[in-house]
């Protein structure tokens, strides 16, 4: 306010004013990328976060060399990367409010959650976001629950896997391709298996069990992870148990080849693969 305790002029009071939204707006937008990326809405009556494992089974590095990552990793067990690339750039823009931005009328391929995924669904990707991004329901069914991961248009995602920094490490004779995914509290694939490769996520949290090839698990392959880990999981004696571990975002875990794998969305997450064949 002007000297005297006068009233501040029209014009100056408006430019305050706008000054003052611009600030709050880029304030709250900087809060969202720095924590959630706003990806964590939950309507009245939605489920809290699900459960971490008790104990991790995977080992995390965060000063792993080539030489140590092929001799010890890249063949016989997973892994959890730390730090080894930044992706904050990436990450920020992986926010809800710019993804849909950017991206909210390309359609995205949608499939159902079943180890084969045998149907798919074509919608707008601001139409995924806004009314399909809700927490599983334990008793639906792997083909009745649809989940955006892979299936990505390359050349309309271009603009944002550009800025995408992937884990420094390859496997002679593969070339890489990305997968790109965004799903709710409690949903995630079943046990399947296929090449190595690295899973990064940006927000939320991820948790994984996995088998090595010789040890095929017990799963249907029409029930959801959310439903195998409530109904068989708990039956599993210490021996029969995958190895698990919950992968937070900045972390990357490897998987070698042929791997057995499941994955459970602890919450709201977005996540990006890279696959090695």
């Amino acid at each position: 306010m002007p000297r005297g305790g006068g009233l501040m002029a029209p014009g100056a009071r408006l430019r305050f004013l706008l000054a003052v939204w611009t600030l709050a707006v880029l304030a709250r937008r900087s809060a969202g990328e720095a924590g959630d990326g706003g990806w964590q809405r939950r309507g009245p009556g939605a489920p809290a976060a699900l459960a971490e494992e008790q104990r991790c089974a995977v080992e995390r590095r965060a000063d792993l060399s080539y030489s140590e990552f092929v001799q010890h990793y890249a063949f016989s067990r997973p892994v959890i990367l730390q730090g080894l690339t930044d992706n904050s750039r990436f990450r920020a823009l992986c926010s809800r409010e710019r993804l849909l931005d950017s991206f909210g009328d390309n359609v995205v391929r949608l499939s159902t959650a079943n180890t084969y995924s045998y149907r798919k669904v074509d919608l707008p990707f601001q139409e995924y976001v806004e009314h399909l991004l809700y927490p599983q329901d334990p008793t639906s069914l792997g083909n009745d629950t649809l989940y955006f991961f892979g299936d990505n248009n390359f050349s309309e995602w271009a603009s944002l896997f550009q800025h995408y920094s992937p884990p420094p490490f390859s496997l002679l004779g593969t070339t890489t391709a990305y997968s790109f995914g965004i799903a709710g509290a409690g949903s995630g694939v079943p046990f399947h298996w296929h090449g190595p490769g690295f899973s990064e996520v940006i927000y939320g949290r991820k948790r994984w069990f996995l088998y090595p090839p010789e040890k095929t698990p017990e799963f249907h392959p029409n029930k959801t992870t959310l439903a195998w880990l409530q109904d068989v999981y708990p039956t599993l004696t210490s021996s029969a148990r995958p190895l698990e571990c919950t992968v937070q975002a900045g972390e990357v875990l490897y998987f070698p080849d042929r791997w057995w794998h499941a994955t459970l969305n602890l919450d709201t997450s977005v996540f990006i693969s890279t696959f090695l064949s």
